[in-house]
């Protein structure tokens, strides 16, 4: 239908209707709420960024709260604005951490030759007695076989040995491996890891790449945290160690 008839129709300027007729997109943008300063807390920002700075390297759990941070504030800077200023900017700081580049979100599809390994946890009876058991589950995303080694301990002993174990089950170790969170692989200070000496030697004696998951966020663990929705709720594997097989 030609413009000036839509025009027409409409009871529109032909500007408007062209206007209109040559956009891609018509979705109305998201608002974006104005930047407002915030006088009271202003002076103090420096201080709150150093506290939830430094709470990066402590357990999620432990970590300060917004509400903790401003009784400290009030405490001990003579704090005299809200609590809401307080929790707004503390907010902002947590979602600029995690939308920044420290933020790991693994991608939907994987390199041949990339593996994924996590630990879990689950019961089995071994020799008429029921265990608590560690399971190492080894993943290759790209065609999603999977592989478990159980064992009595998650440490980076019993990890390396598991996975060694899984690698001459394949016949080869990948080209990179990516540690879930649960593993011993390393450990995560102020939000950066700190590999094992002995994964790295282990990692080196494959010559295996490595990477790891999320630094803030239990995101990115793949496929290698549910190895039990395409068995119906069961494993087979083989315990670390020995010959039997737990059931």
């Amino acid at each position: 239908m030609p413009r000036a008839e839509i025009a027409r129709r409409l009871h529109l300027s032909r500007n408007t209707v062209a206007r209109y007729a040559d956009m891609v997109d018509m979705s109305p943008e998201p608002p974006v709420p104005a930047d407002r300063p915030h006088p009271a807390i202003g002076h103090h920002i420096d201080w709150i960024d150093g506290l939830l700075e430094a709470d990066l390297g402590a357990p999620r759990k432990q970590r300060r709260t917004a509400k903790r941070v401003y009784d400290r504030l009030v405490e001990e800077r003579g704090y005299k604005g809200s609590y809401s200023s307080v929790q707004r900017h503390v907010r902002r700081w947590r979602l600029g951490r995690a939308t920044g580049a420290g933020d790991g979100f693994l991608e939907l599809e994987w390199a041949p030759g990339t593996a994924q390994a996590d630990y879990g946890n689950f019961e089995a009876v071994v020799a008429g007695e029921r265990l608590r058991l560690k399971l190492l589950v080894a993943c290759l995303p790209h065609s999603n076989a999977r592989h478990a080694v159980a064992g009595m301990s998650q440490r980076s002993e019993c990890m390396c040995a598991g996975l060694a174990e899984i690698f001459g089950r394949i016949g080869r170790a990948p080209r990179e491996i990516v540690p879930g969170n649960a593993t011993e692989a390393g450990r995560r200070v102020r939000g950066e890891v700190a590999e094992s000496h002995l994964f790295s030697l282990f990692r080196a004696h494959y010559r295996m790449g490595g990477r790891y998951c999320s630094p803030y966020s239990g995101k990115g663990r793949g496929r290698s945290r549910t190895p039990w929705g395409t068995s119906g709720g069961t494993c087979s594997c083989r315990f670390q160690g020995s010959a039997r097989s737990p059931s």
